[in-house]
Order: structure tokens, then sequence, then C-alpha cells
């Protein structure tokens, strides 16, 4: 493993977030489940701190990929979105976050949605920077 792949493992294992919320109605649709663009700004956020965790670089969002909404997320349930670093490129960094559901009065979970997130690292003109410029 080169001194590059060694620093992307454990910045990744570092860089790992978990953040719990609880569904309440002011997050929900008409279904009575989490409304979707609600999940979405969840996600991208639980991404972004990952990401910024990672390489502590000003970094922008620059796409989403696939997001599979597997499961409704009621109200009154517990969730767990968890952020990893799955790709680092020179400038730019993916982040896959998986989101689970659980009930507040039953044991278990189930995951719910996943989606992935990408960014670049950028300098004070919003051009892209290595995000790990000693091995750049």
């Amino acid at each position: 493993m080169t001194p590059r792949e060694q620093e992307i493992q454990a910045r990744s294992i570092r860089a790992e977030t978990r953040v719990t919320k609880a569904v309440f109605p002011p997050t929900t649709n008409h279904h009575n489940t989490l409304f979707g663009g609600t999940a979405l700004a969840w996600m991208d956020e639980v991404s972004f701190i990952t990401a910024t965790r990672f390489c502590r670089l000003p970094l922008v969002t620059v796409s989403s990929e696939r997001i599979d909404f597997n499961h409704p997320i009621p109200a009154g349930s517990i969730v767990e979105l968890i952020g990893r670093v799955v790709k680092v490129g020179r400038t730019s960094l993916k982040v896959d976050v998986e989101v689970f559901v659980e009930s507040m009065h039953a044991d278990g979970r189930e995951r719910a949605i996943t989606g992935a997130f990408n960014f670049v690292a950028v300098d004070d003109a919003q051009r892209p920077i290595p995000v790990l410029p000693d091995f750049a």
C-alpha cells in the first residue's frame, strides 16, 4: 500500500460520520412519512461533514448520484444517517450515505435510503485544489 493509500484509509476511518434524528411532524409529508426533500438535505449535510472531516479544506457539493428511497420513514421514527468516504481523487471525493430507520418502541432497524454525493475542494477563488496537498 502506498503512503497516499495509507493516508486515505486512515482519514476515511476518522471521517465516518453518524447523525441521529427523530422524525417529527414538521418534517413529514401528506403520507405522514419523512419528506424526501428533508431526507436529501440531511444526507447532503452528513456527506458534507464527512468530506470536511476527511480533508479539512473548503468543499463544494458538485453532484449527487442515484438516491434510492427503499423504505418509507414514518413520523415518530428514529433515523441514523451514516456518511463514509468511498472514493478519493486528486481534487474530489465521493461520500456514500446510508439512512437507517427504527421504531422508538421496538428493537431493530432497516436501511431506508442510500445515496452518494461528490465534492471538490476549492481555494478562495473557487478553483479546485488537491484534497491531499501533501500527496498531490
